[in-house]
């Protein structure tokens, strides 16, 4: 059995989705448009992953099995109408630039994988390890996905819209067409996640191959 610390990183590496998993590919394409898309939906799906896992784990031996994918789908569903609520209150903006892949989190397959195939048969401490490794490592990837298009494809990084953070990392003078433009673009999503597996499975193959 994994220790405790191993539950957790490997989330962080070994199983970091969209590169590892290759899930939740959706929302991955869909929010990166910006590093504030990225961490938003990253955090969000965190959230709810975390609060799932902890919550199966401890009705895990009280469910009936027939029922368990629809008593997951509720539990999961009960999470994702709190995290809408409260960012609709206190961070309307963040909601807006997420819109509708927030209610979408009910039907990540990262969220329902992991709380079949870990929740239900785990404690809730492990659970909720596993539940923030995978959230961590899945906003992880969805900001270096983000921040990747935006820079190349805007040449400045918005941190948070509604609270005016924002960095320009490559001045463009006004009216300039930049070359990457396509980057914000839904080919842009394509071609940069494409690499990015690409580079991971490079690195991966690499160091299999030395150790």
């Amino acid at each position: 059995m994994k220790s405790l610390r191993q539950e957790f990183t490997k989330g962080l590496w070994e199983q970091i989705p969209p590169f590892r998993l290759v899930l939740g590919l959706c929302p991955t394409l869909a929010v990166t448009q910006s590093l504030e898309g990225g961490w938003g939906m990253g955090l969000a799906t965190t959230f709810v992953l975390v609060s799932s896992n902890v919550f199966i784990a401890a009705l895990r031996k009280v469910v009936p099995p027939k029922v368990r994918i629809v008593t997951f789908i509720i539990v999961i569903a009960t999470f994702v109408v709190i995290t809408e609520m409260v960012m609709k209150a206190y961070t309307p903006v963040l909601s807006k630039v997420l819109g509708v892949f927030i209610p979408l989190i009910v039907v990540n397959c990262i969220i329902l994988g992991r709380a079949e195939a870990f929740a239900s048969k785990n404690n809730v401490g492990r659970s909720l390890l596993d539940g923030l490794g995978i959230g961590l490592g899945f906003t992880l990837a969805l900001c270096a996905l983000a921040g990747i298009r935006e820079i190349l494809g805007t040449g400045k990084l918005t941190v948070f819209s509604q609270a005016g953070i924002d960095m320009t990392i490559i001045p463009l003078s006004q009216g300039t067409e930049y070359l990457f433009k396509f980057m914000v673009d839904p080919p842009g999503a394509f071609v940069c996640l494409g690499a990015m597996l690409m580079l991971m499975n490079i690195i991966s193959e690499r160091s299999a191959k030395a150790a």
